[in-house]
């Protein structure tokens, strides 16, 4: 990516051989790669045969300071050569050699808060959200609370090469950000998202802590990176209508898309919340239809805490669809709604709907989405220990069908490689809160290409949302104290082509909103020396993968009363667990809401929630990290009537 602020088209039928002049892209310069949130990186050496054989480089030290939920970014072209770039609670910010993991510089922005909020569940809160580079200036946009008289945001930017504050920030938001008349308040509002970086302008987004409380609203701040003075600002009009989501800002180049939580108060009028909003430049926002789309039943969502925003925005090209060009919200209510992304509609229905298949709750993350010959997909983990992929179709209208779900403990965002742009996908996630290991999966089917390796790959301190990132044939992965580099084996790295499928930008009507409140930068954080936490013990050798393995036996169901049964089956040799599918078509036609492809480390599971006086069938797949065994016989079973 030479520029972060250059928009790369996809047109369906064009192959990448086919556009002439295509670099070597090194640079990951922002949450999620690219603007539209898709998660996609372009690596030809990621086949599954290679990535089914990554481990992690021992050799990479990695050791920072702080907890972390930010994902690292990676840039080239600086004095100091190859650099990762980590942000931590601490306010800690480091650049590290991105083959050593050494530390090329650090920069410490001011104390983070320990103590008087209102609420929250982040201790220490420092940075939080993903920062965004600038290769055109070799700038690093971030935001930071830092403790003192006032608690206070802080947007800064740095030298990507040096860590100095580059002159006119940081920005003090608490001074800068007013919108009719709402003016900011740093004490009640986080910044979880990750920044976004659209024709010269950095912008951030903000939700409240957790609890809800006091007066925080959904917010997006916009500075011009070039005159930081000029700041710009969109709030919602009632209170709440949070952010939430790890991706923070998504943009198809022109217009930005953020999704907002519950609101209060609002005496039944719509105000902001539980939402899809499209900002123009600035950000301005025109308040009309065209620029904003919510459920009917938003006041519901709002007063059961239910929020729209769950998962941050996904910009999502289908071709073939009419429409095609959509942005996909996952609610904390389990659904997917694809929306119109030129004109969002206002209060309606949307374009497509579905409820998810694990029937659990989304928060919080980042979805991905993701093209292969079978068509286009997205993807994302839930809070039920599912990561799940839907198929979008190419139809007047869309609709969102089934692809695949498999059991993954943890709360990981996802993201996805490819060896060209439409093959060889692999859906990557770690499982951050769960097993504390990176997972690998088939695009289209979801088998397992790598099921987390052995001593050596697991990984301590990860945080909640979090996500990894590719570069040279490598994923690095931030965690507390701790950036982990991964590796494909023996052989040079390849480079990763430019070319993505990002979202193609559409022009919309310019807003008639004029007023710019500006505001001059009054703080600036120097730089203080922080603890160093000493080098993780080496771990001992990976042991070498075995065979697939074979189909388990699935036996009689045993304990059933009207609302559970336990399902049985026989060891297979060399598996590391086991896929359970429970349904009630004998065809598995669908599946009861947590039982597909859930992940089972014995022999038996107590399958619970069910319908008395009804007929259910069960059946297995046991895996490694070397791939999954086909299904196994199936098992009938009826619930007793009471």
């Amino acid at each position: 990516m030479k520029s972060s602020i250059r928009i790369f088209l996809f047109f369906a039928g064009i192959v990448w051989s086919a556009v002439p002049g295509i670099d070597a892209q090194v640079n990951v310069t922002q949450e999620h790669n690219n603007l539209s949130r898709d998660g996609l990186y372009i690596d030809a050496a990621f086949t599954p045969v290679a990535a089914a054989g990554l481990t992690r480089d021992l050799n990479f030290d990695g050791t920072i300071s702080g907890n972390v939920y930010a994902q690292p970014l990676y840039i080239e072209g600086g004095p100091s050569g190859p650099m990762i770039i980590a942000v931590t609670e601490s306010n800690n910010v480091y650049a590290l050699n991105a083959t050593t993991g050494t530390v090329i510089w650090q920069r410490n922005l001011g104390p983070p808060v320990t103590s008087g909020l209102p609420c929250g569940n982040i201790n220490p809160l420092g940075i939080t959200g993903t920062p965004v580079i600038d290769l055109a200036s070799r700038s690093l946009f971030l935001d930071a609370l830092i403790d003192g008289a006032t608690k206070k945001h802080f947007i800064y930017s740095l030298n990507a090469d040096t860590g100095a504050t580059n002159s006119g920030w940081p920005v003090d938001v608490n001074a800068a950000a007013i919108y009719n008349g709402i003016s900011f308040t740093s004490l009640v509002q986080n910044e979880r998202g990750g920044l976004a970086l659209v024709n010269g302008r950095v912008y951030v987004s903000y939700s409240g802590h957790l609890g809800d409380c006091g007066a925080y609203r959904g917010w997006v701040v916009g500075v011009d990176i070039a005159n930081p003075s000029n700041v710009m600002a969109w709030a919602t009009t009632a209170i709440g209508g949070g952010i939430w989501g790890h991706g923070g800002v998504a943009s198809d180049g022109t217009n930005m898309f953020v999704i907002t939580g519950n609101t209060f108060n609002t005496g039944g009028n719509w105000m902001g919340g539980e939402a899809i909003i499209r900002l123009q430049a600035g950000p301005l926002w025109t308040g009309q239809p065209t620029d904003y789309w919510a459920p009917s039943n938003w006041l519901s969502l709002d007063n059961s805490d239910t929020d729209l925003g769950g998962v941050s925005a996904t910009v999502i090209d289908v071709p073939g669809a009419t429409p095609s060009q959509l942005v996909l919200a996952l609610g904390k209510d389990r659904n997917a709604y694809l929306i119109n992304r030129n004109n969002l509609g206002g209060i309606t229905v949307p374009v497509a709907q579905a409820n998810m298949v694990s029937g659990a709750t989304n928060r919080g993350t980042s979805a991905v989405t993701y093209r292969t010959s079978q068509g286009t997909y997205f993807a994302f983990h839930d809070d039920g220990n599912a990561i799940s992929a839907y198929k979008i179709t190419a139809a007047n209208p869309p609709a969102i069908v089934s692809g695949w779900s498999i059991g993954q403990s943890g709360r990981g965002s996802p993201w996805v490689t490819t060896t060209d742009g439409t093959n060889n996908v692999i859906v990557w996630v770690a499982g951050v809160g769960g097993d504390q290991r990176l997972h690998g999966y088939n695009g289209d089917t979801g088998a397992v290409i790598y099921a987390g390796g052995g001593a050596n790959e697991l990984m301590t301190g990860t945080r909640q949302w979090n996500t990894g990132m590719v570069a040279r044939g490598r994923i690095y992965f931030g965690a507390d104290n701790k950036v982990y580099a991964f590796r494909l084996p023996a052989g040079t790295p390849t480079p990763t082509p430019t070319a993505t499928a990002t979202a193609t930008a559409t022009a919309t009507a310019t807003a008639t909103v004029t007023s710019t409140p500006t505001a001059t930068a009054t703080a600036t954080a120097t730089a203080t020396a922080t603890a160093t936490v000493p080098p993780s013990p080496t771990p001992t050798a990976t042991s070498t993968p075995v065979p697939t393995p074979a189909a388990p036996q699935a036996l009689r169901a045993t304990n059933v009363t009207a609302s559970s049964f336990t399902a049985n089956w026989t060891s297979v040799g060399g598996a590391t667990g086991y896929r359970l599918d429970v349904s009630t078509s004998s065809i598995f036609a669908n599946y009861v809401p947590g039982y597909q492809n859930l992940d089972v480390g014995t022999t038996s599971r107590n399958v619970t929630g069910l319908t008395r006086n009804t007929n259910y069938y069960y059946r297995l797949r046991a895996y490694n990290g070397n791939g999954t065994s086909p299904n196994s016989n199936v098992i009938k079973v009826k619930t007793r009537p009471h």
